[in-house]
């Protein structure tokens, strides 16, 4: 455990906030959204292409039914929130319209 995270572990148990002989996540705040996220995400994918178009022969198969899915999600899949765009397209447009260009922000 590093100083950072021995530091927070004693300021959360000095605060009642953690249980006798529970351990404190190292994780930071959000984190278990961005795991629920992931999660389903891969559940999609195997719903959609995995087990949908399986038997699967060979893992080249896979692959390309992976690149073809993951291709079709970001760049053909109209979702009715960004108003009927692709997630690119609408990523795209979204950083066009910005004032301050990424790489003056120090983002590129």
């Amino acid at each position: 455990m590093n100083v950072v995270q021995q530091h927070h572990a004693r300021s959360r148990s000095r605060a009642g906030h953690e249980a006798p002989g529970i351990e404190r996540s190292v994780g930071t705040v959000g984190d278990s959204y961005d795991n629920a996220l992931a999660e389903t995400i891969i559940g999609l994918y195997k719903t959609e292409v995995i087990r949908r178009r399986g038997p699967w022969r060979h893992i080249d198969a896979v692959e390309f039914a992976t690149l073809a899915w993951v291709d079709w999600f970001n760049n053909r899949r109209l979702l009715e929130p960004l108003g009927y765009l692709p997630p690119a397209e609408f990523e795209a447009t979204y950083y066009r319209c910005q004032s301050t260009p990424a790489m003056v922000a120090g983002l590129m």
